[in-house]
């Protein structure tokens, strides 16, 4: 069954130039290890500078396991942590 996750992001004032570069690293890991992952996007809120969601979507909860799961997808996440301005509100859903 297809999954989607859209993450809700927030980004530390006036870091969002740092924070857009490490997550596309982050997209560039991903692309290349998970196979499983169908499309993996950021976007920028339009009402609030620092806000962010990711929408993704993975073919089944086997790609979806492996999310996250190996050390260049750590190592390219740790680029975000400074420029982050919280832990992640992460919604997943069934396609229909």
């Amino acid at each position: 069954m297809t999954i989607g996750i859209v993450a809700k992001l927030q980004c530390k004032e006036g870091m969002n130039a740092e924070f857009e570069a490490g997550f596309k690293k982050l997209q560039e890991v991903v692309k290349e290890n998970e196979p499983g992952c169908i499309f993996y996007l950021l976007h920028k809120s339009r009402t609030d500078d620092t806000v962010y969601f990711v929408m993704e979507q993975y073919e089944d909860d086997e790609a979806l396991k492996k999310h996250g799961s190996y050390n260049a997808f750590k190592e390219a996440g740790a680029v975000l942590g400074p420029a982050s301005g919280g832990r992640p509100e992460i919604e997943a859903m069934d396609l229909v």
